[in-house]
This record gives C-alpha cells, sequence and structure tokens, in this order.
C-alpha cells in the first residue's frame, strides 16, 4: 500500500539536508529509528510506494533546484512552509526574511498556491512579541503572501517540558518574559489575524487547539489527505487520520527525519533536546547515510540487521507452509 511520506516534522530536511533526501530517492528507501523504542525500519521511496511527499521547511531556497529531479521521478508533493518572522533571537539561525518570502512565491509559481500550507507557527507571545506585534507582523506577511496560498495554519507555542526548560534559560539570558496566554487572549487574537487573512484571500486554520475553531478558524490537517486528494487523486484518494498528538488533526504518514539535526536554533523547538549536539550532528553528517543523522558504517549494519530479522521472518512463514 502506498504511504504519505512527512519529510519532515523532526528536522529541516529542504534546508539542510537536500542531498541526503535526493540520496535516498536514488537508492529507493530511508532507515528510520524509532527515538522512544529505538527500533529501526527501512521506509521504501519507490515511486510505486509513495502516494505523496509532504515537505516541511522554513528556507526552501537551497531545495527548490532539485523540485524538477524529484518531479521527474514522478513523486507527488506539498509544502508546508513555516515563516514567523519572529525577531532573530528567538529564531537564530534562520535564513533572511526576504530570502524565504521569495522563495515562497517561487513555489508557487512553479506549482500553485494551492502547494502552500503556510505556517504562523508558533505564535510566541513575551515582552518583545506582544499582541500588537504579531498583528503588525502578520498583516506584512499576509500581505505579502496574498495570490501565493491559500492557507494559514497557526498555533500557539506548547511548552512541552524541553521546551518550558529552554524558555527559562532564555528568559534568564536574555532579560525577555515569554507569557503563556489566557484562552481569551489566544482567542482574541486569532479572530483578529483570521481577519487580516481573510482580507488577503486566505483561509486560517488551527493546529492542535481546538478551542480556536468557530466561524473564521477551521482545524488544521498539516498532512491533509483531502489536499492530496484535490491536487493529484481527483478520482478518489484514501486516508485515515492519525493524530500524532492531542486535537491534531493530521492523517496517516510515515516520517523519515531524525530529532537533534536541525541546526535552526529555534527556542521553542520540540525537536531538538539540545542545540549544541543537533549542531554537531549537522557538521558531521553523512549524505550517504540511509540513516539521517547517523554514519554510514552504523546505518549498514542497521540495514543488514533488518533484512536479516525480514529474512528470519519469511523462512518462518514458508516453514509453516509445509
Amino acid at each position: 500500500m502506498k504511504k504519505i511520506i512527512s519529510v519532515s516534522r523532526r528536522t529541516d530536511i529542504p534546508a539542510f539536508y537536500g542531498d541526503w533526501f535526493m540520496n535516498r530517492l536514488k537508492e529507493g528507501f530511508a532507515g528510520w529509528r524509532n527515538p522512544f523504542g529505538g527500533q529501526k525500519y527501512i521506509v521504501s521511496l519507490k515511486p510505486e510506494d509513495v502516494s505523496c511527499f509532504v515537505f516541511w521547511s522554513k528556507n526552501y531556497e537551497p531545495f527548490i533546484g532539485k523540485l524538477k529531479a524529484v518531479e521527474d521521478m514522478s513523486y507527488k508533493f506539498y509544502f508546508n512552509y513555516t515563516i514567523t518572522a519572529l525577531p532573530e533571537i528567538f529564531e537564530c539561525n534562520l535564513a533572511e526574511k526576504t530570502v524565504v518570502i521569495d522563495a515562497l512565491k517561487k513555489l508557487s509559481g512553479m506549482y500553485s498556491p494551492k502547494h502552500i500550507s503556510w505556517r504562523y507557527d508558533p505564535i510566541v507571545i513575551s515582552s518583545i512579541t506582544d499582541y500588537d506585534f504579531h498583528i503588525r507582523n502578520f498583516e506584512n506577511l499576509a500581505s505579502e503572501f496574498e495570490g501565493h496560498t491559500e492557507r494559514c495554519y497557526i498555533s500557539y507555542a506548547i511548552q512541552y517540558g524541553k521546551v518550558e526548560r529552554n524558555f527559562d534559560k532564555f528568559q534568564k539570558e536574555h532579560n525577555i518574559k515569554i507569557s503563556d496566554p489566557d484562552t481569551i487572549f489566544r482567542k482574541k487574537l486569532a479572530d483578529e489575524l483570521a481577519d487580516i487573512a481573510n482580507q488577503h484571500g486566505i483561509e486560517m486554520f488551527t493546529c492542535c487547539g481546538d478551542y480556536l475553531i468557530d466561524l473564521k478558524i477551521k482545524k488544521a490537517h498539516c498532512v491533509d489527505g483531502n489536499v492530496i486528494k484535490e491536487l493529484f487523486y481527483k478520482e478518489g484518494f484514501k486516508f485515515e487520520e492519525k493524530p500524532t498528538r492531542k486535537e491534531c488533526g493530521c492523517v496517516e504518514s510515515t516520517d523519515i527525519g531524525t530529532y537533534d539535526t536541525c541546526p535552526q536554533g529555534c527556542i521553542y523547538c520540540y525537536a531538538n533536546v539540545n542545540k549544541e549536539v543537533a549542531y554537531k550532528r549537522f557538521e558531521n553528517y553523512d549524505k550517504n547515510s540511509a540513516f539521517l543523522g547517523y554514519s554510514k558504517a552504523e546505518s549498514d549494519k542497521w540495514i543488514e540487521e533488518i533484512k536479516s530479522k525480514i529474512k528470519k521472518k519469511d523462512d518462518s512463514k514458508q516453514m509453516k507452509l509445509f
């Protein structure tokens, strides 16, 4: 059965690991290590096994030149594009705002506005990014994106354990207060942002925040079977919802990324436990390794172990037939 492949919630593959991804397509598979249980898997990336790639990135500029080759291999794909334009201190290693904005416009011209989901995510409320900041900031971005995307997904920063620790450290080091606003504040701001989006022909969706759903804001499906159907399978496309966390609306997909490999340095990131580890893994990564973030020798060893287990299972099934 064909799978939707997420590329990736766990790291920014289009911005930093495009060469690795292209090598995975050439070989027809990628390795995936469960970050919680440690189990290893081989994920087929052959065109006949992939219904769609859902790309995630904060900067598609380095990846744009590779998309024609991906398309020529008969793959289908669309883009989740995170652009928040928060002050650099929150997102310290991002490309210039003009670069990422221009890249979104290029993608829209190469494909269509329907291929792009703009993510204004997360919304961080702080002493330097208050209510008025987000109104001005969002208006500037929405006006840039008018005619280039039809969807905007929002969420507020969720203070998971590791994110909360990063926030505490950040506040002490920079004398910036990060707030966790109440529901009334959140709804008021979200509704005003939705009004701005609507003025620019953009529909608003909430990611993992059902309390924001109203006449102006719909539930987000960041990996969205209906978007895939509309873009590529008008005759019909089967999919099942498989949330990744509370109030998530995503459909089932397989992610091929690795935690602690993204060097963006965003303070609100849940995918990096340790920024320094992520920087080192990026600097030392092997584009020829099947498992992103691990050495080729380690990867090759795991692949042989997986193949051996599969062979034993097949042999066992064969014996039962007789």
